[in-house]
This record gives C-alpha cells, sequence and structure tokens, in this order.
C-alpha cells in the first residue's frame, strides 16, 4: 500500500526528534502534509524541509501557542485531519520513586505530558469538527499499563493520557464530530529519553550500565530493543482510513513485555 494518508494535514508534537522525527518521516513517506511541532527550532526546520513539511515552534505546555499553531495551520491550509500528541518528558532532577520524588518534577513532567495533550485536544478538536474527519493519536507508554515504580511521575502521566484519550473518544463520538482519538503505548526504544532512564538506573542501583541495559532487555519476551518505525506504522495506521472504526482504544506496542503483568 501507498499513500496512506495521502493529502492528509497531520500536526505532530515533539517532532524534531527522537519519536516524533520518526512520525514525520513515515507520515510524509506515505503522502501527508506533516507540520513538525517542536520547541527545538533548528532541529525541527531542517527535518521539515527534508520531508516537504512545515515547522512551527511549539511549547505545547503554552496555550497561547496552541491557538496560535492552529490559526496558522487554518489559514494556510484550510484545516487539520491528523493530530499526535507526542512531545514528552520522563526525565527529573531528583529521585523519581515515591519516597524520593520532589513535586518540582512531577509538575514539570504532567506540564508537558499532561497538559500538552489536553490542550492538544482542547483545540484541535473544534478545528478538525469543521474541516474533518480527523484522527488524534495520544503517545502514552506501557508505563501506563504496569508498575513503574523507578519512574512513577512519567507513569502517573502516562495512565492519565490513557484515561483523557478514552474520554476524548466519547466526547468526539457524542458530539458527532467525526474525530477518533487513540493511544499508543510503546514498549522499551533505545531513544534519548530511554537512554537516560536506562544511566540512571545503572547509576542508581551501583549495578553499571552493561548491566541494566541487560535488565532492561530481559524484560522484552521477543528479545530485542525495539525500533522508532515499529511505533511509526502503529501511528500511521491509527491516523489512515483503514483505523475509521478504531476509537477509544490502546495499541501496545511492546514486543510482549505487559504479557506477564
Amino acid at each position: 500500500m501507498a499513500d496512506r494518508v495521502a493529502a492528509k494535514r497531520i500536526l505532530v508534537t515533539g517532532g524534531a526528534a527522537g519519536l516524533g522525527a520518526a512520525f514525520v518521516r513515515r507520515l510524509a513517506e506515505e503522502g501527508a502534509l506533516v507540520i513538525v511541532a517542536d520547541i527545538r527550532d533548528v532541529d525541527g526546520q531542517a527535518l521539515a524541509a527534508e520531508v516537504g513539511g512545515v515547522y512551527q515552534h511549539l511549547d505545547v505546555t503554552s496555550e497561547a501557542d496552541w491557538k496560535m499553531a492552529l490559526a496558522r495551520i487554518e489559514q494556510e491550509f484550510g484545516g487539520l485531519d491528523g493530530l499526535v500528541n507526542n512531545a514528552g518528558i520522563a526525565s527529573s532532577k531528583d529521585a523519581e520513586d515515591i519516597e524520593g520524588i520532589a513535586l518540582d518534577d512531577l509538575h514539570r513532567i504532567f506540564a508537558v505530558n499532561v497538559d500538552g495533550t489536553v490542550l492538544g485536544c482542547k483545540h484541535a478538536i473544534p478545528l478538525m469538527a469543521r474541516t474533518g474527519p480527523g484522527a488524534i493519536v495520544n503517545l502514552s507508554s506501557i508505563a501506563a499499563l504496569i508498575p513503574a515504580a523507578f519512574v512513577i511521575s512519567y507513569g502517573a502521566s502516562k495512565a492519565t493520557i490513557a484515561h483523557i484519550t478514552r474520554s476524548v473518544a466519547m466526547h468526539c463520538a457524542q458530539r458527532g464530530y467525526g474525530i477518533r482519538c487513540n493511544s499508543v503505548h510503546p514498549g522499551q526504544i533505545r531513544t534519548e529519553m530511554m537512554n537516560t532512564i536506562i544511566e540512571r538506573v545503572g547509576r542508581e542501583t551501583d549495578m553499571g550500565l552493561t548491566a541494566a541495559e541487560e535488565v532492561f532487555l530481559g524484560q522484552i519476551p521477543l528479545g530485542q530493543f525495539q525500533e522508532p518505525a515499529d511505533i511509526a506504522h502503529a501511528v500511521l495506521f491509527l491516523l489512515s482510513d483503514e483505523a475509521r472504526f478504531v476509537t477509544g482504544t490502546q495499541i501496545v506496542v511492546d514486543g510482549g513485555m505487559t504479557l506477564s503483568n
């Protein structure tokens, strides 16, 4: 199959690097006009030029930025067909377990992961409703589905996103907007974020980086870390018309990590 999202106007937050960049490239390959949204202006502009998309500076925690971005999209492109709420952070300045957690870290992680997702849905839905149909994909995590004692703030934020997703899906269905909303739950992918978590666990437990890598790898029944493309394929499906009757669901792409939980 080709051109699975041909001519669809799709906004990807956190699109300049990591998983977001993989989504941008995959969607562009399948014909989408991709709006790369990020605060990493240089990287975002370069990627947008590479794929024939456009770049939009967007701090997902800023409601003013969201209003400005979507006003531009409506003015320049006439509407929005897809939104990928991908922007997220996991790292903390202090400990991440329940006894050592700092509220500043909790609030900062929730501001990006949860507030950013809420604001994206809040402001994209009216535009999609006017110009749709449309689809929203919210990036959650397997940390939303299994205990994650060593990253409690991150896990709690991703569990919140899973709940928000189902509520948004019901809201849009009840209003007859023609907008679907689903969440994707990646497992362990060697992105910058995952590398930081592995390094921190190795350091804080004194086991070292190599041993920490083996511990994380041992949790994956399929026996290898994921590639960003594995998640990009799921996101592409949910944004395509192939998923026209899929809403309010969770797609778990984790190599089987949740099988024993």
